[in-house]
């Protein structure tokens, strides 16, 4: 492996040590105003940003949420921390899934545990959640480490100078051939629990804030 080699997959591996996961315990105990909302999330998941000009949610986004009803309705403009949970999952979910999808998953646990009266709620399966995707951290990047080593296998018998462009767009498949069969896994998974469900689902919504695609 050459010196470029490894600061390429040290600098994957490191972005993924850099990933802000917000802990259940920073979110504020008081309801915000969506401005407040907004900058939280902006604040803590700043690493998670392409582009330092993106913004991880913003107003509009937030408002299609609660049209949609992935978001329940704030109470006189103001968010609770379970809004704030909430959120935090319809991030990372619209990334790689339709509105109909992420309604499939998240309303029913919002509909019994958002401001329940018992005596687990919303909170409690984001701490659960948060612990499961932390611990997994280290099982992801070892994942990664392998695709890497194997794509450096591939395309041996061409010459150096194409060897690299090759061995990269190899690594970059593989990666996405993983995202596409855990994709189609959770689609059958939405599917089994909803007979019937139509292509809608399957079909990624356009963002009204940007006219891009929501995967």
């Amino acid at each position: 492996m050459t010196i470029d080699e490894k600061d390429l997959l040290n600098s994957i591996l490191n972005s993924l040590s850099d990933l802000d996961f917000i802990k259940p315990e920073d979110f504020p105990n008081i309801d915000l105003y969506m401005d407040q909302v907004t900058t939280f999330m902006d604040t803590h998941l700043s690493a998670c940003k392409r582009h330092p000009d993106d913004k991880v949610l913003t107003k509009t986004m937030i408002n299609n949420y609660a049209k949609n009803n992935l978001l329940p309705p704030p109470l006189k403009k103001k968010y609770s921390k379970e809004h704030m949970l909430a959120l935090i999952f319809i991030y990372y979910f619209k990334n790689i899934l339709s509105i109909g999808d992420i309604q499939a998953i998240l309303n029913p646990i919002t509909d019994k545990y958002f401001a329940s009266d018992l005596n687990f709620n919303l909170e409690n399966i984001y701490e659960e959640i948060f612990r499961l995707e932390e611990s997994g951290m280290k099982h992801v990047q070892k994942d990664l480490t392998r695709k890497y080593q194997t794509s450096l296998q591939t395309f041996s018998d061409l010459p150096k100078e194409s060897q690299a462009e090759l061995q990269r767009f190899s690594f970059i498949c593989m990666l996405c051939f993983d995202v596409y069969i855990k994709k189609q896994l959770i689609e059958k998974m939405i599917d089994a629990r909803l007979p019937g469900t139509s292509a809608e689902n399957k079909t990624p919504d356009k963002d009204k804030t940007n006219g891009k695609s929501k995967k």
